[in-house]
Order: C-alpha cells, then sequence, then structure tokens
C-alpha cells in the first residue's frame, strides 16, 4: 500500500463525534437571544416550516441517492424561515447561525483523532477537511478548532460556500486543487458509505471508511472497495505498513 502525502477528512462523526442534533432547541435559542418577534411565532411553527424547505431543496433525505448534490448556505436559509414569519433577526447571521449550533449540538472529538492528527504531523502527511454542511467555513473552523486545538488543517472547505456537495466530483476536484496533488497521493477518510467513501472513489482518491462514531453501520453502505476502520490507531498500523 502506498503511503498518501496528505489525508483529508470529513467533519460529522470522522473528526468530531456529533452525539446529538435538536434543531428546536436551536431555533429556541435564537428566539430567545437573536430575534424579534412581534407576533410570538413558536419554535415549533419555525421549525416545522423549517423542515418542509429541507425536504423541498432535498437536504437530509431518506434516500441519500435523492438527496441534493448542491447545497444551500444557513445564512441564506435562515433570511427566507425568518423574515417568511416576520421576524427580525436583531444579531448578524454569523452570530445566528453560531446561536443556533450551541443550542441544537453537542459534540466530542471522536476517539483517537487528535493523536492521530499528531502522528500524520509528525510524519509530514498533509491534512485538509471537507465537509457537507450548510453552516459557514468559519463558524465549522471555529467548531473544529474548539475539539482539535492543536492542529492546523491545510485548508477546510465547507460545501455551504462552493456550491456542491459530496459526493459530486467538483468539490473533491476542488480540494485535489487546492493541495496541488494527483488523487493517487490523496486519502479521503468519512463515515458516509456514499458521500465520502464512494464520492472520494470515484475521483481515483484512496477511500477509507471511519466507522467509529456510526450509530447504523448497515444504514449506508459503500459500493467502492476502501479500507475499513473503527479507531484511528488502526489507521497507525496502516500507515506504519505502508510504502
Amino acid at each position: 500500500m502506498r503511503k498518501p502525502k496528505m489525508i483529508i477528512f470529513d467533519y460529522g462523526q470522522t473528526l468530531v463525534n456529533e452525539s446529538s442534533f435538536d434543531p428546536l432547541k436551536g431555533t429556541e435559542a435564537v428566539l430567545s437571544k437573536a430575534c424579534n418577534n412581534p407576533s410570538n411565532v413558536s419554535k415549533e411553527m419555525i421549525q416545522s416550516l423549517a423542515n418542509e424547505l429541507n425536504k423541498e431543496i432535498g437536504r437530509y433525505g431518506v434516500d441519500i441517492d435523492k438527496e441534493s448534490i448542491l447545497e444551500v448556505h444557513t445564512h441564506i436559509f435562515q433570511k427566507y424561515l425568518y423574515e417568511y414569519f416576520d421576524i427580525e433577526l436583531i444579531k448578524p447571521h454569523e452570530e445566528v447561525e453560531r446561536i443556533f449550533a450551541n443550542g441544537a449540538i453537542s459534540s466530542e472529538a471522536t476517539k483517537n483523532i487528535n493523536a492521530f492528527l499528531a502522528y500524520l504531523k509528525k510524519q509530514k502527511i498533509r491534512t485538509g477537511v471537507i465537509s457537507n454542511i450548510s453552516f459557514s467555513g468559519g463558524l465549522l473552523r471555529e467548531i473544529i478548532s474548539e475539539h482539535i486545538p492543536s492542529h492546523n488543517f491545510e485548508f477546510i472547505i465547507a460545501s455551504s460556500e462552493y456550491v456542491f456537495r459530496k459526493p459530486h466530483e467538483r468539490i473533491f476536484e476542488l480540494a485535489l486543487r487546492k493541495a496541488k496533488l494527483a488523487p493517487c497521493d490523496v486519502w479521503y477518510c468519512g463515515d458516509n458509505g456514499v458521500c465520502d467513501v464512494d464520492g472520494a472513489g470515484n475521483c481515483g482518491i484512496f477511500p477509507v471508511w471511519y466507522k467509529g462514531a456510526i450509530e447504523d453501520r448497515k444504514k449506508i453502505v459503500p459500493k467502492k472497495e476502501c479500507l475499513e476502520v473503527m479507531d484511528w490507531n488502526e489507521l497507525i498500523d496502516v500507515l506504519d505498513k505502508a510504502k
């Protein structure tokens, strides 16, 4: 096996384990801290519309093959959502999304990821991130830095700011252009069998299926051959044997 010059990571359930996501709590936090709500629209009403909008734009679908390959930025989504109810956001969109995220998400670094990244740094293997996420790249960087404070990724690509979502090849091609590397020199690690494993594999990037933070490991199974790992220490052993 050929040792990579760079490893690119997914964010959610790969670098960081989002143990819970409760959008209703996020909406509640926004209403209490960042809004002028003259008609006292409830959090349930707002979240019900948000769910409808997500369904209409093909986000978070049951069938991943029918999900949109294009991303809608949270700031645009928020603008429609709150103006629809004549609710005034009294803080900038950057702050509103941060308030929502802090209220909605409970998360922690995945087991042994900090040690694995320290190993990659010592081995002079470069690192980057590609995430399917509607939050801004700035907030994504903040969240990653909170959980992984001692590591600097060469780049962090949030799909919200680059139009395309994984598994579309365009977002992987962008990362390769940023890295100035051929696909054969890059590995990609992610939890999603289609978006991460098949998406990377279809671009000639070596896919690693990280399964250590997946609740249902049979839900989304990749079609491409890949390396499967449950713990980042397993990948250290693989890299130590690679040429």
